[in-house]
């Protein structure tokens, strides 16, 4: 018995710890978002998107974390690159504005909502101008064209087989199934955060 009860402490700490470390981690993605809420609902607001979205696009982005870097040098909240940043900066006329501002929580959501909201402007005629929005603020205007190019009425499922970038295209479901959960008022479980960090690290695996 006095040999078996190290094996049975061992198998115990075995089993647990990674329920414990699961269980921290979702904890700290709550206090982050619950943090981060009320600024979310201001941008969202102010740019006319849905609430609900746009809180996807933080969690899928960046996981709540605000000081959060990409690995080509994206910022932030919403992972804002400096480019994106610069063109939020000249249209609202910011001209203190540095890149190390992303870091702000309210500076970031206000250029990620603005680029954002311009992207869902730019494709308001398509059945879910959402769809088309989240591949051009992955993947840029350029690959969003591209994908859309043969599809005249701008059809979102149409839209989504065309795309090429299996990151993108995993991104975009992503953020929509999250933006679903949110809107129907549920609470993501302890299981969500480890498949998003498991996905962060597979993209940044193929990005190398």
């Amino acid at each position: 018995m006095l040999v078996a009860r190290p094996r049975i402490l061992a198998a115990l700490l075995l089993i647990f710890t990674p329920l414990l470390l699961i269980a921290l981690s979702w904890m700290g993605d709550l206090h982050r978002s619950q943090e981060v809420e009320p600024l979310i609902v201001e941008a969202a607001n102010r740019h006319n998107l849905p609430i609900s979205l746009l809180r996807a696009v933080v969690w899928r982005e960046s996981n709540f974390e605000p000081r959060a870097v990409g690995t080509s040098g994206e910022r932030g909240l919403m992972q804002v690159t400096s480019g994106a940043a610069q063109d939020w900066a000249e249209a609202t006329r910011l001209r203190s504005f540095r890149n190390t501002d992303l870091f702000d929580p309210q500076t970031n959501l206000a250029a990620g909502s603005w680029y954002l909201s311009r992207a869902m402007k730019r494709w308001s005629q398509a059945d879910r101008p959402e769809v088309f929005a989240l591949a051009e603020y992955n993947a840029g205007i350029t690959h969003a064209r591209r994908w859309s190019r043969d599809n005249p009425t701008l059809n979102s499922e149409d839209f989504i087989r065309a795309i090429d970038f299996p990151t993108t295209k995993a991104y975009i479901r992503a953020i929509l199934k999250r933006a679903d959960l949110y809107a129907s008022g549920q609470k993501p479980s302890p299981l969500e955060s480890v498949k998003r960090n498991l996905v962060s690290q597979k993209e940044r695996w193929l990005k190398k």
